[in-house]
């Protein structure tokens, strides 16, 4: 089995990462908790059932079982009407279709045991399973802090490029893949309520770093540019003066606070130069 215990893997086909749909936090969460017990090394069908515990969302989000339960539940009933729209076949083969389809086609309540069940829906298995090219992975653990459904897509759509180290896409195509019709119309109002808490939770909680910025068409904002890396590239250095615990004191993206003052230049503040840091270091 390809999966670790301690950070469950999930594979998704590149067309569902890219796919248009929104989900809550909780459905999120339920989705991925179900997608990371998909065995590699068998045939998935749409009769396999997927169990998730309400003490596994308690650990993930921090919170007592029994309020996990009532998350679990009330998210799993919209789960079971969310729609989504895919726009490629799993692997990338064959012409461009739009598919519009559910997640899941049943939902099990098991509330003495408190735990939630569901089946994918058929034609979602092609999307996670027996993916052969043209998917995308990541760690379970490496969004399980996040508190933003926009930063767990963000993350998925930086994972999808994790080899390039930046991606730029257009406004419009961000609104139709979050489904935000209707809602932050707005650039200041995209940039402060889905990006920029997006970015800060990626920051934070996953083990890239990002950064964005935007491109103009004209006087238009019509291009969002994320750039993005890992954080364990950068090899700490051991400043000589400082102890441990001043060292790790202040660190930001895993870069001690002494190694940030001491290649900090003129103007920059720490998140900037630590940033920088990290850019240069992939680059070596």
């Amino acid at each position: 089995m390809d999966n670790h215990l301690d950070n469950p893997l999930i594979y998704k086909s590149n067309a569902l990462v890219e796919a248009s749909y929104r989900l809550s936090l909780y459905e999120q969460r339920i989705v991925l908790a179900s997608i990371a017990q998909v065995r590699r090394d068998e045939l998935l069908t749409d009769q396999q059932l997927y169990i998730v515990s309400a003490q596994q969302i308690a650990n993930m989000a921090g919170i007592s079982v029994d309020r996990a339960y009532q998350h679990l539940k009330t998210a799993v009933e919209r789960l079971f009407r969310r729609e989504v729209t895919l726009y490629e076949a799993p692997n990338g083969k064959g012409g461009a279709k739009v598919r519009l389809t559910r997640w899941v086609q049943e939902v099990v309540y098991q509330k003495d045991q408190g735990t939630i069940a569901l089946r994918f829906s058929q034609p979602m298995i092609p999307y996670l399973s027996q993916l052969t090219e043209q998917f995308t992975k990541f760690g379970m653990q490496d969004v399980a802090k996040m508190t933003s459904a926009h930063a767990i897509r963000l993350y998925e759509l930086l994972c999808q490029w994790r080899d390039i180290g930046k991606r730029e896409v257009s406004v419009e195509w961000l609104r139709e893949a979050f489904q935000l019709e209707g809602r932050y119309e707005r650039i200041p109002d995209l940039k402060r309520w889905v990006i920029e808490p997006a970015v800060k939770q990626v920051n934070e909680h996953s083990p890239l770093w990002c950064k964005w910025d935007q491109r103009k068409t004209g006087r238009r904002v019509s291009h969002l540019i994320f750039t993005f890396g890992e954080k364990k590239s950068v090899k700490e250095q051991k400043p000589k003066t400082r102890t441990n615990d001043q060292k790790a004191k202040g660190a930001r993206f895993g870069i001690p606070q002494a190694v940030i003052e001491a290649n900090a230049r003129p103007g920059e503040d720490y998140e900037t130069a630590a940033l920088r840091i990290l850019e240069e270091a992939k680059s070596k």
